[in-house]
């Protein structure tokens, strides 16, 4: 694929050969083989003329579907061409598509309302806080060893941190613990692409000799975790969990992976994701929940969040677009933290949505998610989007101080069995005695669902490469709602809807400003509404364990914050879990 499909230069990575299956049509010559009801098709979804759409699209003011005609003539003009079984595919999803468009169109846009076209979160006329950064770990200075290999694995980053500083654990010990875990669960629970066990062992010897000597870069020193495998590390497969790229090499470290290694943190394995990070179905299979491995674990960061849970490695890095950190831990009971956008660089990491993709962590706790964020944080100068902005984690701000807002039509659904129902109101009587004054609050009233066509719009273009080869058809997931139909039915998405939905984004983003301007966070389950909202925004949010339904299925709370504000939801987040012991739990493998 072309260098748009990812955050890293083209020339620095290996890629399998992408032949086109058909090459493009003079547009002449085609015009000139259709009949006129084609070709006015064609007009129409091209935007030849404000007449051709109402001719062909309304009839007594109703929606015309496009018919398989137009869809052919389309495709002879662009110089594509797919199965008749993918057409109808496509056409389910381009007809679909015609409601998002009539919803944006009914919004009232101003003239001046510039698209979100590159994108950056902050609204006119925002300013970055100001101060400096703190960080001091809030776990006891001495901790005892845990009295069992199992209870070590399962041990927070933060008091191995203690453990490994202290000599009471070492790296070697640690890495060779969670190297033969993940060996002994991956064949349960599918989520590892490759182990680095070369790699790790040799970092893990070096972490050791530098502690033994007194040389400490920090609380990650000596911690062993894992990587999405859509990061790319020298010397390893970069798979993006697709078939197309199983082979695939980059000859150099993501940024994250350079910033965790200079923290002496020790890489154990390249863990699963769905393919180009949808789902959790990937070209191994499908990565499972501890809990339960009969089901999935939800993705893009299946791998990420399963083996957080069932403590294969100290902690993991995720990636979200749309609830790629956010729902995994919701199905793995894992703390997972998505910064705000332009916080973490992407460079060397899977493009998705240029304007939507974020890198975060993946931990058993939120001092770990706090420690980790510190790590990663940071411009590079090579992702454009990265902005430095301050980050304090020292003495806990009381709940209190802070003016925290609800969603009470996010919290009732008529699908929840009774446990959990309880088990969310159960978690905002906490929140109230610690302190916080629970305000209810509502989304803005647009179409934020309509603007996800941006999402779907981008990662086309990110993989169109692939589609045109043909090579899409061997993802693991076809037809509708998969990438390889939603990457095809993108190509049909006009530029000036794109460009619309980009401007009532700005909209939305103006909006969200607005309420956070009032809130220093708000707490909803792990939702779709405010989960889509928020990241179509940018804005920061965290997701912390808070309970069990019926199925014996972990549920999270979701705390969204400010942006460029992680150190407050993370506040939120630990003084939630220091007055609960969900985030102790952990599956039972025995």
């Amino acid at each position: 694929m072309s260098d748009s499909g990812k955050h890293l230069p083209l020339d620095e990575f290996d890629r399998p050969d992408e032949t086109p299956r058909k090459a493009a049509y003079d547009l002449e010559d085609v015009v000139e083989g259709l009949d006129r009801r084609a070709f006015m098709g064609v007009a129409a979804m091209m935007g030849a003329g404000a007449a051709v759409p109402k001719m062909l699209r309304q009839q007594g003011g109703q929606e015309q579907p496009v018919s398989k005609e137009d869809l052919d003539a389309m495709e002879r003009i662009m110089g594509l061409e797919f199965t008749d079984e993918e057409d109808e595919a496509i056409l389910r999803s381009v007809n679909g598509n015609l409601r998002s468009y009539n919803s944006l169109r009914e919004m009232d846009i101003p003239l001046d309302t510039e698209p979100a076209l590159t994108f950056d979160p902050r609204p006119i006329g925002f300013e970055i806080p100001g101060g400096d950064s703190a960080l001091e770990i809030r776990e006891p200075s001495r901790l005892t060893r845990p009295a069992s290999e199992e209870d070590l694995a399962f041990t927070s980053t933060s008091r191995l941190s203690r453990l490994v500083q202290t000599g009471e654990v070492s790296p070697v010990e640690l890495t060779r613990l969670y190297l033969d875990r993940l060996q002994e669960y991956d064949p349960t629970l599918h989520c590892v692409i490759s182990l680095t066990e070369e790699r790790a062992m040799a970092q893990a010897r070096r972490a050791e000799e530098e502690i033994v000597s007194g040389i400490r870069r920090g609380p990650l020193h000596g911690i062993p975790w894992g990587a999405k495998d859509l990061l790319s590390t020298r010397g390893y497969r970069t798979t993006w969990g697709a078939k197309p790229y199983e082979e695939q090499v980059i000859n150099y470290d993501a940024t994250v992976v350079e910033r965790l290694d200079e923290a002496g943190a020790i890489l154990v394995a390249k863990l699963t994701l769905g393919a180009l990070a949808m789902g959790d179905w990937w070209f191994g299979g499908r990565t499972r929940n501890p809990w339960n491995p009969e089901e999935g674990s939800s993705g893009s960061s299946a791998g990420p969040a399963a083996a957080t849970a069932a403590g294969l490695v100290g902690f993991s890095i995720g990636s979200e677009t749309l609830g790629s950190i956010m729902s995994p831990s919701a199905r793995c009971g894992t703390v997972g933290l998505r910064p705000t956008f332009g916080r973490v660089s992407r460079y060397g990491a899977m493009a998705l949505s240029w304007s939507m993709d974020k890198l975060g962590p993946i931990c058993r706790s939120v001092e770990d998610a706090a420690l980790v964020f510190n790590a990663v944080r940071g411009s590079d100068g090579k992702d454009p989007t990265v902005v430095d902005a301050p980050f304090r984690w020292e003495k806990p701000r009381p709940l209190s101080d802070m003016r925290i807002g609800y969603i009470p039509g996010e919290f009732e659904s008529e699908r929840w069995d009774r446990k959990r129902v309880k088990t969310y109101a159960d978690a905002l009587k906490v929140l109230k005695d610690l302190g916080a004054d629970l305000e209810p609050i509502e989304l803005p009233d647009l179409p934020i669902g309509s603007m996800r066509l941006v999402l779907n719009v981008e990662a086309s273009a990110a993989f169109d490469d692939l589609v045109r080869s043909g090579r899409v058809a061997e993802l693991t997931r076809q037809g509708r709602g998969a990438w390889p139909s939603s990457f095809r039915a993108a190509r049909f998405v006009p530029a000036v809807e794109f460009i619309r939905a980009q401007r009532a984004r700005r909209i939305l983003m103006n909006h969200a400003d607005l309420l956070m301007s009032r809130y220093d966070a708000f707490v909803t389950p792990n939702s779709s509404g405010s989960m889509t909202m928020t990241n179509l925004t940018g804005h920061p949010a965290l997701a912390v364990p808070c309970g069990f339904d019926e199925d014996n299925d972990p549920m999270v709370l979701m705390i969204t914050g400010r942006l460029y504000d992680e150190a407050t939801i993370l506040d939120i987040g630990w003084q939630y879990e220091q007055a609960t012991d969900w985030h102790n739990q952990h599956p039972d493998f025995a």
